[in-house]
């Protein structure tokens, strides 16, 4: 019997550009979970959403309301960067508040919840970042590398790969490639129903052992 490599699904980058005003945060944390529960990072999602306030309302505080932000994420194998791109060259400072005030405490819940953080400038202001390890995780590692092939079979069908966000959308599409599979495994000479049956059991031992 052959046994094929499977290779690490490819990096994953957002870029998401916001207006610095409180009513936008809940839109970005909204997007913030959907791209990462998309990439199979859902570990990740509570710190980085919770990161992304932080930041997001730096902005608003020390450069101004309304003013122009990107938050860029960057996925790898095992980790995820967390970028807040603004056009104040002025880095933040950190400060040690004391138990009663109530602000000043962003740089430490960044340090607290991110082993590896910092600010680089930018040519036109700075990004301060963020790197959130990621325990290996083959749940996850199967959902990014699903996520790579439907975006790919979205493509070749006709559909934009942006259109796979929907519920609908998304159940149309997983059944017109599972039947499309069906009817390859047929071609092959294989039987269908043994292979389905075979990954079933697979993906209800990992369900029970999680």
């Amino acid at each position: 019997m052959h046994r094929y490599a499977i290779t690490e699904p490819p990096p994953r980058r957002c870029v998401l550009p916001f207006a610095a005003d409180a009513p936008q945060l809940a839109g970005l944390r909204r997007a913030v979970r959907a791209e990462l529960t998309a990439w199979g990072m859902s570990a990740l999602v509570d710190e980085a959403e919770l990161i992304t306030t932080e930041l997001a309302s730096n902005v608003i505080k020390h450069v101004g309301q309304g003013s122009a932000a990107t938050l860029v994420l960057d996925a790898g194998p095992d980790q995820l960067r967390v970028e807040l791109h603004d056009k104040n060259g002025k880095e933040p400072q950190r400060l040690h508040p004391t138990s009663d005030e109530e602000s000043g405490r962003g740089l430490q819940l960044l340090s607290a919840l991110s082993p590896s953080w910092g600010t680089i400038r930018t040519a036109v202001g700075k990004a301060v970042w963020c790197e959130l390890p990621l325990t290996p995780d083959e749940t996850r590692r199967r959902i990014q590398r699903a996520t790579t092939v439907m975006e790919t079979y979205g493509l070749a069908v006709g559909g934009p790969a942006a259109g796979l966000t929907h519920r609908t959308v998304l159940e149309e599409a997983a059944t017109s490639l599972i039947l499309d599979l069906l009817h390859w495994l047929t071609a092959k000479g294989m039987d269908p129903d043994d292979i389905i049956d075979r990954a079933q059991t697979h993906f209800e031992a990992g369900v029970n052992a999680a």
